[in-house]
């Protein structure tokens, strides 16, 4: 079987030749053939499903009641619910890295968007699982470079679109060839005349319209159908750890036609904009990945409802995860935890894509479903701040492991069973300069409150999220707010302060109006001014 048909067929040929040959597998009869080898490890197995660019008031059990997640709603209902997560750095490769890591952007590095460090870090989520006697798998989207780094992993099947980032206006040469994902493999393999990537629509657009090949040959469809096998034809002893990453709903906004009809009709929320960010209402490119500008009504409807549709479809891959744990008989035995990278402006404040501050862009869902054995309440809301960086040190404290003292994150768990006293008391959020050298910021919040400062100019803004969690209205102008302006100034000062004078000077906070992309923490370090024609 050569890796087309691996990769088109299931995974149950490559686990068993990597399973120890002295080792006896368990042939699989039936759905259930081994579920008391999986149940006789007495470690809890540990399935992460996340999405990439899914904004938090996009799931149903945050209380949108247009969109259609009954599956993710289910994890939320049978499991815990956390009200306050975030993204620190909400892009793809920085979100990750934290995730990676279960560390903060200073501690990791990466302070924006780049390639994720070559180099290995110290402690990494799927190595540090594999050490603890875990079987490690990745489906989908890692975002790591070079693609094939396995980073821990003990097997991966990819789905990157690695083909978006190359020239294809021409022959291959050895110097312009990338390799293909294992999607982008399976779906030639299937369709060999055929570019998934040539469907009319962007890798940033804003634009929507339906998926225009068969719903099976889409990468949604392809990341849930591997995942589902991988979870059918498991034969090992050992625990699972399995990384489920969709892709979707990050753009382009292009689910089945099916889930792009299901919001035809649908009344969907307008986009909404304070007065401040008029300033953003001039459209920064005519092209269709822009990053702001106010477009019609009819324009934001058409990029939410292929943006609705793409989540509700990926949700209809989470329910056949639920079904095969269910089938196996191994639901209860499996710790679930589904989020995503960051979010997805759609419009809102007059921008578009992700990387800011504000709510629809570092506001995540974070849902975990724990098995009844671990004796917490199930369909309860958690407040407290959690963020990408706790998720590796609740996974180690399932599998019995010590979180290393380098880590900033801290088990969910933690929270979950003592509420917020001693928990941390605000959370840092920040990203260098993308798309414009204006879009350059480092914030703070508590939930209640969130406080940025930006480094271009140094402008401040401050906003009440409990009544106004839609950031509509700046408080900084306002006299009555002064005393809390300085408080969260103060702690920005403080939390910046071991980064050194490029950052804070005495009591102030310094501009920078030159991209610092990574930290000196960052594995391979340059700093920016050796690199050639950095801005």
């Amino acid at each position: 079987m050569d890796r087309r048909e691996f990769i088109a067929y299931g995974a149950s040929a490559l686990l068993k030749a990597k399973s120890n040959p002295a080792e006896e597998a368990q042939p699989v009869v039936g759905a259930s053939s081994n579920v008391q080898a999986l149940a006789s490890v007495g470690k809890t197995n540990i399935v992460m499903i996340m999405a990439d660019q899914l904004r938090q008031d996009c799931v149903g059990v945050y209380g949108n009641r247009v969109i259609r997640t009954p599956h993710l709603d289910r994890l939320g209902n049978e499991g815990i619910i956390f009200e306050q997560a975030y993204s620190s750095t909400p892009s793809c490769t920085p979100a990750r890295s934290a995730l990676m890591t279960g560390m903060s952007p200073w501690k990791h590095g990466m302070l924006g968007y780049s390639n994720i460090a070559t180099n290995p870090y110290p402690v990494e989520k799927a190595r540090a699982l594999s050490e603890a006697g875990y079987f490690t798998m990745a489906v989908g989207k890692n975002h790591y470079y070079p693609i094939t780094n396995p980073h821990g992993y003990n097997h991966m099947v990819t789905d990157e679109h690695c083909s978006y980032w190359f020239d294809q206006s021409g022959p291959q040469t050895a110097q312009s060839y990338e390799p293909r994902c294992d999607y982008e493999s399976w779906f030639w393999s299937q369709m060999p005349d055929k570019d998934p990537h040539k469907t009319g629509l962007g890798w940033n657009d804003r634009t929507a319209k339906p998926f225009v090949f068969p719903e099976e040959m889409h990468a949604t469809y392809w990341t849930g159908t591997t995942a589902v096998r991988f979870l059918e034809q498991y034969e090992r002893k050992d625990p699972f750890f399995l990384k489920v990453s969709f892709i979707r709903p990050h753009s382009p906004y292009d689910p089945p036609e099916r889930f792009f009809k299901m919001y035809e009709k649908a009344d969907l929320p307008k986009a909404e904009a304070g007065e401040w960010a008029v300033k953003y209402e001039p459209r920064s490119s005519e092209r269709d990945d822009l990053w702001h500008g106010k477009l019609s009504d009819e324009m934001i409807r058409n990029s939410r409802q292929g943006y609705y549709g793409s989540v509700s479809f990926m949700d209809e891959q989470v329910g056949r995860i639920l079904e095969v744990l269910e089938r196996r008989g191994i639901l209860e035995s499996t710790l679930i935890v589904f989020f995503s990278d960051h979010g997805d402006m759609l419009g809102d404040q007059n921008m578009w894509r992700k990387s800011y501050a504000y709510e629809q862009s570092a506001h995540i869902p974070m849902l975990m479903r724990v098995p009844k054995s671990m004796g917490l309440r199930r369909g309860q809301r958690v407040e407290g701040t959690v963020e990408l960086r706790d998720v590796l040190p609740t996974f180690l404290e399932v599998a019995g492991v010590d979180a290393p003292k380098s880590m900033d994150g801290r088990s969910m768990l933690e929270l979950v069973r003592n509420g917020k006293e001693g928990w941390r008391e605000y959370l840092d959020l920040e990203h260098d300069l993308t798309y414009d050298r204006t879009n350059h910021w480092t914030a703070l919040t508590d939930g209640r409150w969130k406080y940025i400062f930006h480094a271009f100019d140094g402008q401040e803004q401050l906003f009440d999220l409990k009544k106004d969690p839609n950031e509509l209205n700046d408080l900084v102008a306002k006299s009555s707010s002064g005393k809390d302006l300085a408080m969260w100034r103060g702690r920005m000062v403080e939390h910046l302060r071991e980064r050194g004078p490029e950052w804070v000077e005495g009591d102030r906070l310094m501009l920078r109006p030159k991209s610092m992309l990574h930290s000196p923490n960052f594995p391979g370090y340059v700093p920016m001014e050796k690199i050639a024609g950095w801005r």
